[in-house]
């Protein structure tokens, strides 16, 4: 299998100045996620949260987001990334083809703007961080580096090819450590609500790490307040806690819609 990169790096537009590399739809194909070559400095990343390789031999991630209003646990199969959300009033899974909820009780559900299929993965795929940033389809360029409180981040600006997704719109910005190649910022649009792409980032930042089994993997992830493209004030602040990280996959069954859930459109 071969894997699908694209990416736009200065140096590479330099060395291969002459060569066009054509457009791939991916709506029209199935994506296999496997090892291939990347940019350098994602690479480093990778190396300095335990290696892709190390990853990619994992099948199943759970965590324990600790809130106010009770625990929320998440259940992914890696491979598959059907998953499973646990929280107090509510489950929301996702079996591969269809997001579901069950209510545990009368209350609805009301997280972001009560619409299950933008939540069912959203917390997955920031606490995978930078591992997630290895699927296919993704397109990597050089971005201008983020300078916070003197402290200067290089930057490296994720896109992804259409299809890809709920949201290919969507756009990242990973911001890492200049000495230790460790993540500590991530930068995004969200485009999922309004369809159209997203003009402002909003950020979240990682400099609290765990190791799982051989894996850095956030124990915090802060969200900040922002203007003009740039984070300002703290606005609030992710514990994770019960992070396993395992080569053995989760049972199938549980990421099938149990009697009396919804399925969402």
């Amino acid at each position: 299998m071969k894997k699908i990169i694209l990416f736009a790096l200065a140096i590479s537009i330099l060395a291969c100045k002459n060569k066009t590399t054509p457009t791939v739809d991916y709506s029209e194909e199935i994506l296999d996620v496997t090892t291939s070559v990347y940019p350098g400095n994602i690479t480093k990343i990778f190396e300095a949260h335990g290696g892709l390789d190390k990853w990619e031999s994992m099948k199943s991630l759970e965590f324990t987001m600790k809130k106010t209003d009770g625990d929320e646990v998440t259940i992914t199969n890696l491979k598959n990334r059907k998953s499973l959300i646990e929280m107090p009033n509510h489950t929301i899974g996702f079996d591969g083809e269809n997001v579901w909820i069950k209510n545990k009780g009368t209350e609805a559900y009301k997280l972001y703007g009560g619409n299950p299929r933008f939540y069912y993965n959203l917390m997955f795929y920031f606490y995978a961080m930078p591992f997630i940033l290895a699927d296919d389809g993704i397109i990597y360029e050089e971005a201008a580096p983020l300078v916070f409180e003197n402290v200067t981040y290089p930057g490296i600006k994720i896109t992804y090819e259409n299809g890809v997704g709920e949201s290919s719109d969507d756009e990242y910005i990973l911001y890492y450590n200049p000495d230790t190649f460790k993540m500590e910022w991530l930068g995004y649009t969200v485009t999922f609500f309004s369809k159209e792409k997203g003009k402002e980032l909003h950020f979240r930042r990682y400099n609290n790490w765990q190791e799982v089994n051989g894996l850095l993997l956030p124990e915090t992830i802060v969200s900040y307040n922002y203007k003009d493209n740039l984070p300002t004030t703290i606005k609030g602040e992710t514990l994770f806690v019960n992070t396993k990280v395992s080569k053995e996959k989760p049972e199938s069954d549980i990421f099938e819609a149990p009697a009396g859930a919804t399925i969402v459109e």
